[in-house]
């Protein structure tokens, strides 16, 4: 089969698209004829080697995968020949330890991430993953949104829903809003009946973002503090929760933008750098620093229903031949893409 393979960190120009082995079927696989697989800033971490943590090179980058099921393991019961599928963003747990065993998958200590680990991934024709991370798409949603539903909404709705608890009527700060991740949180805030603010450095998507659901968008240049102007629209007390989509670039603003007894998940990292603070400056405040990371099948298939119900959209800003992967990043990096793009391999 066809795929974009890296074989060591780099630039775009380590992508390179070439014949690997097809997939063969072990006993809990389902192997899938790659119909989309979206394009995600975690796959720009692991290309240009910032994130080295659970990488193992060569690999085939792509977590965000959907198509149709063409063969089966031995082991493999709930899915069939002709069913189309999405992903999770792993391709392998163990499914027997306390984090498998209480709903939370994605801290397995035996997880193998789709796009990390070797040549599994979804920047390929085909691709094989277990049993275990995989979900039936209905039929009611295009095979190119369900490709970027788990990463977008299943990781936002694990932050929102499951970690963060946010409650009707509270005021929530979504940094990184123009991109996949804060435009899902932007809709699933407000059908968790919030108010919503959202936050970018490009006055082109904000327009957008108002129609997608916030109720202000805060638009502020690179390293401009933008906490006055939270501050401002919240009358001086501060947002009640952040859904952090950056991290430590926005560090500071976001800290002096959440209210007493705030609450701030984190949900992105664009950079390997760390943060400097002092530590009173939360807990001094009652500020609970949370995390989520990734999205269970249960909540993937979750996502994918109210997909189908039309109660929210996953956003694909472009779609692009497999071939144009380096375009692809090109792009990501440039931090111009509002919502996903999804690169669709030839068949």
């Amino acid at each position: 089969m066809k795929a974009m393979v890296v074989d060591g960190p780099g630039g775009v120009d380590v992508l390179q698209y070439r014949d690997v082995p097809d997939p063969v079927a072990a006993a809990k696989d389902v192997v899938i004829r790659v119909d989309s697989c979206g394009v995600c800033y975690h796959d720009i971490v692991t290309r240009n080697g910032t994130l080295k943590a659970g990488v193992k090179m060569p690999v085939i980058l792509g977590h965000e995968i959907a198509g149709t099921v063409v063969d089966v393991g031995s082991g493999v019961r709930g899915f069939k020949p002709g069913d189309r599928v999405a992903t999770v963003q792993r391709y392998h747990i163990c499914g027997s330890c306390a984090h498998c065993r209480t709903g939370h998958e994605p801290l397995c200590d035996d997880r193998k991430f789709l796009g990390d680990w070797g040549l599994v991934g979804g920047y390929a024709q085909f691709v094989a993953v277990e049993d275990d991370n995989v979900a039936l798409v209905p039929d009611e949603v295009p095979l190119d949104q369900a490709a970027i539903t788990a990463c977008t909404l299943g990781t936002v709705w694990n932050a929102m829903r499951d970690v963060g608890n946010i409650k009707i009527g509270e005021t929530v700060l979504v940094t990184g809003s123009g991109g996949g991740l804060g435009m899902a949180s932007i809709q699933l805030a407000r059908l968790q009946g919030a108010r919503v603010i959202a936050q970018t450095t490009s006055k082109a998507k904000a327009e957008r973002l108002t129609e997608l659901g916030a109720h202000e968008v805060v638009v502020h240049e690179r390293g401009e503090d933008f906490s006055r102007q939270v501050k401002a629209l919240t009358k001086g007390r501060g947002v009640d929760v952040v859904v952090d989509n950056v991290g430590n670039l926005l560090f500071d603003p976001i800290r002096k933008s959440l209210a007493i007894r705030g609450r701030w998940i984190l949900i992105g990292q664009l950079t390997g750098d760390f943060v400097p603070f002092n530590p009173a400056q939360l807990f001094l405040k009652g500020i609970s620093m949370l995390s989520a990371t990734s999205t269970t099948r249960d909540q993937l298939v979750h996502c994918l229903d109210l997909v189908a119900a039309g109660g929210v959209t996953p956003i694909v800003a472009d779609r692009l031949p497999l071939t144009e992967a380096r375009e692809a990043h090109r792009r990501v990096e440039a931090g111009t893409v509002a919502g996903r793009l999804v690169l669709q391999p030839a068949h």
